[in-house]
């Protein structure tokens, strides 16, 4: 008998990922699918060869299986509604990010998880590449001294067209909230302040503004900025942005693809205008798997050992406070107090 019994909110494209990693664990089956159309349920089910019943309300397959856990991978607009629905009928839920479509939103998704004693992760599959893991593992080594600053730069230019072109911030409140997660991770550190400026450059096919520039204090004193844009043609970065952190002692930087690279003072040599430098090789130890399967396993692994996961809410509304935080001073133009 399966330990994880699961309904799947949402059968579009993305859901395949979560049926693909489903299909590979032993403990752990579908029991349901639903979407509020449910042609897409039920052609899901066909594609999948899963024999479940289909439904268009997430109470509803609740009510008639004997799910004990939801994954919702709805729009994000419905991520409170079907969270909060799954918790109080005493599901655990795992979910894809953001965890809310609004900062009050996400404060009430925790409170339920608190009052109903339940588990919410959010995909933050961002954190699970070798790459990151090894880059902060060399940033909190201490080989380059006490963290100052960290620097993030993103900029891409993808033609999604649908609902981001239409949004009001897509960079800030699509994207960016990987971005600013994995500050969080690579440092330690959870932000206190933000100042963001936004904009819309010219050549965007974005109705709302797709570049931003934001500034995080963050919670070990030192500083977070972010430049990005979603409408940049040419010299992309890679989708986990190009990242430099300065420390006291030296400086390390990782393209978000290759493995990072770090430079610190040599003391074995005399002073010098510009001091003499040593590299320092960053270990590759991460042995876990990478993305979406790789966070899917930690969600797995502290659900059954009664942890909270890297990414539950109670973490991840950090997160979630610095994408709606920089929308706030972009708006009003002022810092903002996290």
């Amino acid at each position: 008998m399966s330990q994880h019994k699961i309904v799947v909110a949402g059968c579009g494209g993305m859901s395949n990922t979560w049926l693909d990693y489903v299909g590979q664990r032993e403990n752990a089956e579908i029991v349901g699918l639903v979407d509020i159309f449910e042609d897409s349920a039920k052609k899901m089910a066909e594609k999948r060869g899963l024999d479940v019943p289909t439904f268009t309300e997430l109470s509803q397959a609740l009510a008639a299986t004997d799910a004990n856990l939801v994954f919702d991978v709805t729009i994000p607009a419905s991520h409170k509604q079907i969270v909060t629905t799954a918790m109080e009928a005493g599901c655990n839920v795992f979910g894809e990010k953001p965890m809310a479509e609004s900062y009050a939103d996400a404060e009430e998704i925790v409170r339920t998880s608190t009052q109903t004693g339940k588990r919410y992760a959010v995909m933050q599959n961002r954190r699970y590449l070798k790459q990151i893991r090894s880059f902060r593992d060399l940033v909190g080594s201490g080989a380059i001294g006490q963290i100052g600053s960290i620097h993030a730069d993103f900029f891409l230019g993808p033609h999604f067209g649908g609902f981001r072109d239409a949004m009001d911030s897509p960079l800030i409140i699509d994207m960016a909230i990987h971005t600013f997660d994995q500050a969080r991770f690579i440092i330690g550190a959870d932000p206190v302040s933000v100042y963001c400026h936004e904009y819309n450059p010219p050549g965007s096919w974005y109705k709302g503004n797709a570049s931003a520039i934001c500034i995080f204090e963050m919670s070990d004193g030192s500083v977070f900025s972010y430049r990005g844009s979603w409408c940049a043609e040419g010299l992309s970065t890679s989708w986990e942005a190009d990242w430099r952190v300065t420390g006291s002692k030296g400086s390390a930087k990782w393209d978000g693809a290759s493995l990072p690279i770090a430079e610190a003072v040599d003391t074995s040599k005399g002073p010098e205008f510009i001091l003499p430098m040593q590299q320092i090789d960053a270990a590759d130890t991460w042995e876990g798997r990478e993305g979406h399967w790789g966070c899917l396993d930690e969600m797995f692994h502290a659900l059954e050992q009664g942890r909270p996961a890297e990414t539950d809410c109670l973490d991840n509304i950090k997160s979630v406070a610095m994408v709606f935080g920089a929308v706030e001073s972009a708006r009003t133009g002022k810092k903002v107090q996290l």
